[in-house]
């Protein structure tokens, strides 16, 4: 199984990696064509197209200005590592284990506004570029249009060398639309998790963030290689509810006393 996360907009450089074990990333020249155009924009732009502060587009800017084609120790972190937002403060990578994080490298992809595709153990520079900015380049008015089918055929590639391969979306809607689901011939499994809240069970978003990042962290330590088994999942008083789950989007809830 490939499992599909969304980065995250909190970074941490500032914790050394537990490991050295690293891989370059892929779409390297892609990135590159995305930074010329960031490139262009001023501190204010970036400001309006991105809706940041000052402080942040100023930071951001910055950031743009430093990158490099060639990633290093000094100007990159491994991309598993560097994301710190909610749904990797649930995973919490830093206390898997090498044998762990070789698991995740085979199995898991971090979808990217800038980097496209990002394994695990990827080296990463720091940046912002969420998916959705509607950042116009050579290739049309959004990243949606600049990616076009190229994060499914990546997918695809790698489904192929495993035949019963599925994808597990544990992505959100903004992210995973970057995945043109014509070009993709893979089978998608989606995990939705929902709170009950006034009586009724609906998603509520940084429940939902948490939940994914717990169930990568399940994924990786158990392993999983079936769909089955990923209905055993139940940190943090979640519960596969079959009633409500279809055989393409497995529903998980739980109470709000959980």
């Amino acid at each position: 199984m490939i499992f599909l996360l969304s980065p995250a907009k909190s970074l941490d450089y500032a914790t050394p990696p537990h490991l050295a074990a690293h891989s370059q990333p892929l779409f390297t020249r892609q990135s590159a064509e995305l930074i010329e155009v960031l490139k262009t924009k001023s501190p204010q732009e970036i400001a309006s197209l991105m809706k940041l502060s000052d402080a942040l587009a100023g930071l951001n800017a910055a950031r743009y200005e430093a990158w490099s084609p060639k990633f290093t120790a000094s100007n990159s972190k491994q991309a598993l590592l560097a994301f710190n937002g909610d749904v990797y403060e649930a995973l919490n990578a830093k206390t898997l284990s090498e044998n762990q994080l070789a698991w995740a490298q085979d199995h898991l992809c971090i979808l990217s506004g800038l980097y496209g595709v990002l394994r695990p153990l990827d080296w990463m520079q720091p940046y912002r570029l969420e998916m959705g900015t509607a950042l116009a380049t050579a290739h049309g008015k959004n990243l949606y249009q600049f990616w076009g089918a190229q994060l499914a055929d990546y997918l695809n590639n790698r489904a192929a060398t495993h035949p019963a391969s599925l994808i597990v979306n544990l992505a959100s809607v903004e992210y995973f639309k970057a995945v043109d689901r014509k070009a993709l011939k893979v089978r998608v499994v989606t995990c939705v998790f929902e709170e009950l809240r006034g009586g009724q069970y609906k998603v509520v978003s940084f429940m939902a963030k948490r939940a994914r990042g717990l169930m990568m962290r399940y994924a990786i330590e158990n392993e999983l290689s079936s769909v089955k088994a990923l209905e055993g999942f139940d940190a943090d008083g979640y519960g596969f509810d079959a009633s409500a789950s279809e055989p393409d989007r497995l529903v998980f809830r739980r109470q709000p006393d959980a």
